[in-house]
């Protein structure tokens, strides 16, 4: 399912503009989106109307160029335990192909995975270098909810708790994240649901930076490839999500040296599944709530160098999550196709 044609995605994305501009609660708001075009004073140069100048074709970057395109058509599922989980989708981002889809476009909990935007956010607008003090606030969550174990005062840069977020999935630090960059919860939440909408990702919306359960907090497949292609742009987000183990040299609130050893959750990395022959896990990020279920979104290259990104949402169990992520892989991302 490869990207549809240059006039036809001028098209789609012409339609997606009027729909920003006047459907809902988007009337109002204004999105900043870097690559985007006006429509009336570029009709002529993306072939929307007539005109003679042939020059034009093919020299006019097109919002989405540089996506994978779905009509949201379920794709390989027979030949998958797809009812493993409820959606999942395998995107080539050499070939700019979705391979594998299966509702793709249905809305579902995000759980950790919430965490890849946190992180993008954290790298676009902060300062890896700054120190950050945990709050009461972010300190304050259930011991066993994922946490990096950090106390209210404890001092501790963003770079570090950046690990403790994408290894340790700690939602502590995803709070001392938010409050660094925005001030507050709400703010930063603010900033992720303006961020998404930028990137295309306009049937998430978020309320938190951790994923901690909220029915007014949810994505769909789609939409988390989006972000997480926008992510991995960012190499420091690449070595965040590609790292086994990190070791944390911190200072307490009354300044006395603290030490921790972080590891991922990701099974790949720490050698506990394998992945199928040809492919190499780069990273990802894992994600579990009870409403939620069992989450991954991975980044991959295939035995033809290719970048593969892979998702399942919804898992019914991490041992189903993993056996339906390498059928994809095994599959679905370039290996036999």
């Amino acid at each position: 399912m490869k990207c549809i044609s240059k006039a036809k995605l001028a098209l789609c994305m012409a339609a997606s503009l009027f729909l920003f501009s006047g459907c809902g609660s988007l009337e109002n708001e204004t999105i900043p989106i870097s690559n985007s075009y006006d429509i009336y004073e570029t009709s002529r140069e993306y072939q929307l109307i007539s005109s003679d100048d042939t020059s034009l074709q093919n020299t006019i970057p097109f919002f989405a160029a540089g996506y994978c395109i779905s009509d949201g058509t379920d794709l390989g599922t027979e030949h998958t335990s797809s009812y493993v989980a409820e959606a999942s989708g395998v995107f080539n981002l050499n070939t700019k192909e979705v391979t594998y889809a299966q509702n793709m476009y249905q809305k579902v909990y995000p759980a950790s995975t919430t965490k890849i935007l946190t992180a993008y956010l954290a790298l676009k607008y902060g300062d890896l270098d700054e120190i950050l003090s945990v709050s009461e606030n972010a300190a304050n969550q259930a011991e066993d909810s994922s946490i990096c174990h950090i106390n209210a005062g404890d001092q501790l840069t963003l770079r570090q708790l950046l690990y403790g977020l994408m290894m340790q999935s700690g939602n502590d630090a995803a709070i001392v994240i938010a409050e660094g960059i925005s001030g507050s919860v709400e703010a930063f939440a603010d900033l992720m649901n303006q961020e998404a909408r930028a990137l295309g990702a306009i049937d998430s919306h978020f309320v938190n930076p951790n994923g901690l359960h909220d029915k007014d907090h949810y994505t769909t497949v789609y939409d988390l490839y989006l972000i997480f292609q926008e992510a991995i742009k960012n190499e420091t987000f690449v070595e965040l999500i590609h790292t086994k183990e990190f070791t944390v040299d911190y200072l307490d609130a009354v300044g006395m040296p603290l030490q921790q050893v972080w590891k991922s959750t990701n099974k790949y990395l720490m050698e506990t599944e394998t992945a199928p022959s040809g492919i190499v896990v780069i990273g990802g990020k894992t994600g579990t709530t009870n409403d939620a279920g069992y989450c991954l979104v991975l980044l991959s290259t295939n035995s033809k160098k290719e970048q593969i990104v892979s998702i399942v949402m919804k898992a019914d169990c991490r041992n189903n999550l993993y056996y339906y992520m390498n059928e994809l892989l095994y599959g679905f991302a370039g290996n036999q196709h």
